[in-house]
């Protein structure tokens, strides 16, 4: 609960910064370089971040805390932390040196120079920054094996409020042109670093109290650094895979234009909402509860298949829904959060089409984020890697050759070509999920989700986009906030009303703790 606590607020307090840049700056030339050049930096905390050190790290070294090795738990994480801190370092000053590279590969096409100039920039301002987020989640993977989820995942909150801050500043001090919104992103990037290091200090002193300190010494010889490098090698290719099939996306993408950049960017944060709340919460808690499992291996097989049928059937309760939601209900989710100042309508319904395209991926990247956790808490992080190259291959070939070959052919427009770039990364998703599933059933035994709660999820899914369509209907013209509020309510009580009705367990424990919370 305290993880889906803090990723909730966090990731409010994301949507609110979302909302204020979309206010200032919609879909302009400014904004699509900006967030293109986020994403560049942002390469180190997705490569060398919480996903994989959770993997690599945690079940090493909450293994050696439930064994009773305090000391080498605590020489394990100072060691760990100065490896990251080196490559980390080495690995910026290279970003800041050679950016106009990396800008000319992974945004080729943004051929406008001042475009390109100012994404180069904004790529030198941040990616200091980023490696900052790094070391964070260092810190998070501390925490989280001593259980202690909640400051770690509500410390990207104050990350966004600087980022928010900066917004506000410079938007009151601008005026609406083209050479105003090119500065303001520049004060926002440097908003975004002031958060960088918000978000590492606030989690130090927790971190130094647990660790009676932090020895600061480089060995790799130590068993326990070993076996984490072990772990981290697979895991980090992994990662890095994915990242690459990300990076594929943008390249596409930026042929489709900064708008359309933009416009994906949008989308993406809400599409990556539910996979935050849900996949991201459940697979955080789980993994320090399946690597701290004791005993041999078939009581450990038996306690992690139950750990993960529990965990598979709380993730689809709440992601089949989303999945309805933003099919149905894509426009009105776009229209709520960022429908203000520069971002029109026509921006909210073009960004439905690019939602509706990453709906299709949601279910199965959630689902199949649960079983990869599974494998990294048994010390396997090879097999999840095969298959994610593989997604990556299918993404890389099937998103160019409709976004870029078959959407033109058609005479398709560019949201068209962009929905269809983000429909062909969830047919992807599918692929990996099916593949990760049966590879899990194989070491652990038959893990699978009820078909009669899926029946019952699914149902109550197509009553509830139905109610919430009609709200729709009915609330037509008006303020895009408040129609949200009154159609998303309606879907979501729908929802919940049904699934209590019917039995299903998880509806019964949210409506149990929404109780206890009104008491």
């Amino acid at each position: 609960m305290a993880v889906a606590v803090g990723i909730f607020l966090s990731r409010i307090a994301g949507l609110v910064r979302d909302r204020v840049f979309a206010h200032y700056l919609g879909n302009s030339l400014a904004a699509g370089a900006f967030k293109a050049a986020l994403r560049i930096p942002n390469f180190l905390q997705n490569l060398f971040g919480e996903g994989v050190l959770s993997a690599s790290f945690i079940p090493v070294y909450a293994r050696l805390h439930a064994e009773g090795q305090t000391e080498e738990a605590r020489r394990l994480a100072g060691s760990v932390a100065t490896i990251l801190l080196l490559i980390i370092t080495i690995l910026s000053a290279l970003g800041v040196m050679f950016a106009p590279v990396m800008i000319d590969i992974l945004a080729p096409g943004f051929e406008a120079p001042e475009v390109r100039q100012l994404t180069i920039n904004l790529v030198r301002i941040m990616f200091p920054g980023i490696a900052l987020l790094v070391m964070s989640a260092w810190c998070l993977g501390v925490l989280n094996s001593h259980g202690y989820f909640l400051l770690s995942y509500l410390a990207p909150v104050l990350w966004n409020l600087s980022i928010i801050v900066a917004l506000v500043w410079s938007g009151a001090a601008q005026d609406s042109g083209l050479a105003a919104k090119y500065a303001m992103v520049e004060d926002v990037a440097w908003g975004t670093v002031v958060g960088c290091l918000l978000q590492l200090v606030v989690q130090l002193p927790k971190v130094w109290k647990l660790l009676k300190g932090v020895k600061i010494q480089f060995t790799i010889k130590d068993p326990s650094v070993q076996r984490v490098i072990r772990n981290f090698l697979p895991v980090l290719a992994s990662r890095g895979v994915v990242q690459v099939s990300a990076y594929i996306d943008g390249i596409i993408a930026s042929f489709l234009g900064p708008a359309i950049y933009s416009a994906m960017a949008y989308a993406q944060t809400l599409y990556l909402l539910p996979i935050s709340l849900f996949g991201m919460s459940v697979s955080a808690a789980e993994l320090p509860a399946m690597s701290s499992v004791i005993g041999n291996q078939k009581l450990i097989h038996q306690q992690i298949r139950q750990k993960l049928e529990r965990g598979l059937a709380r993730v689809a309760f709440f992601v089949i829904p989303s999945v309805g939601a933003m099919v149905v209900l894509g426009d009105v989710i776009i229209a709520a959060v960022y429908q203000t100042g520069a971002f029109t309508t026509k921006d909210a319904t073009d960004g439905w089409l690019i939602l509706g395209g990453y709906a299709i991926g949601l279910l199965p990247s959630t689902l199949g984020r649960l079983c990869s956790t599974a494998f990294y808490a048994i010390g396997d992080s090879r097999t999840p890697l095969k298959f994610a190259c593989l997604r990556v291959g299918l993404t890389a070939s099937l998103g160019a050759a409709a976004a870029l070959v078959l959407s033109r052919a058609l005479g398709l427009s560019l949201i068209a070509g962009a929905a269809m770039l983000t429909s062909a990364a969830g047919l992807s998703s599918w692929v990996e999920f099916v593949l990760l599933r049966f590879a899990v059933v194989k070491v652990v035994g038959d893990v699978s989700l009820s078909p009669k709660l899926l029946l019952k999820l699914s149902i109550t899914t197509v009553l509830s986009a139905s109610v919430g369509f009609c709200a729709k209907m009915i609330t037509t013209g008006q303020n895009p906030v408040a129609a949200g509020v009154v159609i998303l309510g309606a879907f979501g009580g729908c929802y919940l009303g049904i699934t209590v009705g019917l039995g299903v367990g998880e509806g019964k424990a949210l409506r149990a703790a929404i109780a206890k919370r009104f008491q």
